[in-house]
C-alpha cells in the first residue's frame, strides 16, 4: 500500500527541536514532508503574509535528499505554499509542532501551532497540533512518542469530521509517570495581561507584556486538569465561531432605523 503523504509544520522555525522529534516520529508513519518556518514565529495567530514576498527554501544536507523547506512567512503560509506549490499532492494529515510550551485553554487562539493546523482542517486535511508543556530548549520531546505515533496512526484510519482539528497537550513528565491520554474540553482560563511601560535610552516610550495564568475552571474534564494530573489531553477544536445557542436570541433584538 502506499505510504500516507504527512505535512510538518510548526512555529517554532524548521530547527527547533521539537520539530526535528516530531519529524523523526513521522518517518516511522509515512512519506515526510516538511514546510516550516525559517525563524520562530510563536504567537502569531492566524496570521498570513500579504503585504511582502514569501520564499521558501530546499533544505539540504551532505547525502540526504530531505523534502524540507524554510519558509519566510508564518505557520499559515507554511501550510498554504505547501499544499499549492510545494507538495506532489494533497497531503493525508497535517501535523503542527512539537510546540515548545502549551496551547491549552485559551492558547489556542494565539497558537501558531494551533492556527497551522487548524488551516490543514480548512484545507479538508485531518489535522493534529502537539505541544509540550516545556518552553526550554532542551526538553525531553521523546516522553510522549509513543503516544504522538498512536495518535497519528488513529487519525490515518478513523479520520476526523470536517471542520475538527485535534489540540494535544503534554504534561512534563518522564515516559514513565505519563498517565495515558484524555479527553478533554478546553478550561475556562485565561491571561491577565500587564504592560510594564519603561524609557528608552533615547528617550521613548515602550511597553513590555507580561501576565498571569489564571484558571478558575476547577472541573475534571479540562485540558488544564489532565496536565495538572501527568495526562496527555486531547481536544477537539473546530473553526466555525458561529454562536449558536445566541442565534435565536439575537433574532429578538431590534434592529429598525428609526
Amino acid at each position: 500500500m502506499e505510504k500516507p503523504l504527512i505535512l510538518v509544520t510548526n512555529d517554532d522555525g524548521i530547527n527547533a527541536p521539537g520539530i526535528r522529534e516530531l519529524i523523526d516520529i513521522m518517518n516511522e508513519i509515512g512519506e515526510v514532508y516538511v514546510v516550516a518556518p525559517d525563524k520562530p514565529q510563536s504567537g502569531m495567530g492566524h496570521a498570513v503574509t500579504i503585504h511582502s514576498t514569501i520564499r521558501a527554501e530546499k533544505m539540504y544536507i551532505e547525502n540526504d535528499s530531505r523534502r524540507e523547506w524554510a519558509c519566510s512567512g508564518t505557520p499559515v503560509d507554511c501550510v498554504k505554499l505547501a499544499i499549492d506549490q510545494l507538495l506532489p499532492r494533497k497531503p493525508d494529515i497535517c501535523v503542527s509542532g512539537i510546540n515548545h510550551g502549551s496551547n491549552s485553554s485559551i492558547n489556542v487562539i494565539y497558537s501558531g501551532t494551533m492556527s497551522a493546523a487548524i488551516e490543514g482542517g480548512i484545507e479538508g486535511i485531518p489535522s493534529v497540533g502537539f505541544s509540550l508543556c516545556d518552553f526550554s530548549y532542551n526538553a525531553n520531546f521523546k516522553s510522549a512518542r509513543k503516544h504522538i505515533k498512536s495518535i497519528c496512526e488513529n487519525i490515518l484510519k478513523y479520520g476526523l469530521p470536517e471542520g475538527v482539528v485535534l489540540n494535544v497537550n503534554i504534561p512534563k513528565a518522564e515516559e514513565k509517570d505519563i498517565q495515558g491520554i484524555k479527553i478533554c474540553r478546553q478550561a475556562n482560563a485565561h491571561w491577565d495581561e500587564e504592560f510594564d511601560r519603561r524609557i528608552d535610552p533615547k528617550g521613548k516610550t515602550y511597553y513590555w507584556m507580561t501576565g498571569n495564568w489564571c484558571n478558575s475552571d476547577k472541573g475534571d474534564d479540562t485540558d488544564e486538569w489532565a496536565l495538572e494530573n501527568n495526562f496527555i489531553s486531547i481536544v477537539p477544536v473546530q473553526f466555525d465561531l458561529t454562536a449558536y445557542h445566541f442565534m435565536e436570541k439575537i433574532k429578538q433584538w431590534n434592529f429598525e432605523i428609526k
